[in-house]
């Protein structure tokens, strides 16, 4: 039997709303609050762990498994006036990103040369090919937030955040429209930056900020 989408449209609505109305509660000091959203957010904050990661191996979901109790582990510990599910999920989606460019740069220090497999992004920017340097994008998403932190932000609660079109528009109080057009333009700037000879995240080229490049 067919679903019924507009039945998974008020289910989903349902779910923000209890979501939105637990943050609320653990931000007054109700601790139990905090222990009954984890089971209404996991399965999304492990969806958006997935789109920041794989592994060459096939431990990529025990990988995101981990990276997503590593997050919300942090988020605990942090004094948030939280707002709403959108906001959660935004704040849950740079967490996330923080913990890999910190495992990257611990793994660069190391300089092991080859015990550890590489974390492969899988289209975390949606630019159309893995990213495999993660410092390099991380570099990359410095340099654009420089230029235009709009376009940045719309960026990364799309594509690090998972959220859709709709609740990052309304997230940033902008239109429809002006999010869909700043994704292409953030998209196809941070495509250029990647793609560039030489990119590694630390080459000293010219930043957005300078003219060269901006967005």
């Amino acid at each position: 039997m067919a679903q019924n989408p507009r039945g998974r449209d008020i289910e989903a609505g349902e779910t923000g709303s209890e979501v939105t109305r637990l943050l609320r509660d653990w931000r007054s000091g109700d601790a139990t609050a905090r222990d009954r959203l984890m089971p209404l957010v996991y399965d999304d904050l492990r969806r958006v762990a997935q789109r920041h990661m794989t592994h060459e191996n096939s431990d990529a979901t025990l990988q995101a498994t981990a990276l997503v109790n590593e997050a919300y582990l942090r988020l605990i510990d942090v004094e948030v006036d939280w707002q709403d599910r959108v906001h959660f999920f935004a704040l849950a989606a740079g967490m996330m990103r923080r913990i890999l460019v910190d495992r990257a740069r611990r793994r660069q220090a190391k300089k092991r040369g080859g015990e550890e497999r590489p974390v492969t992004l899988v289209d975390v920017a949606g630019i159309g090919r893995p990213v495999e340097d993660l410092l390099a994008l991380d570099q990359a998403l410095k340099e654009l937030e420089a230029a235009d932190p709009r376009k940045c932000r719309v960026l990364e609660l799309r594509y690090f955040g998972g959220l859709t079109t709709d609740e990052t528009a309304e997230a940033l109080g902008l239109s429809k429209p002006t999010v869909e057009r700043d994704l292409r333009s953030a998209k196809a700037w941070v495509t250029s930056r990647l793609t560039a000879p030489g990119t590694d995240g630390t080459d000293g080229r010219d930043g957005p900020s300078s003219g060269k490049g901006s967005p």
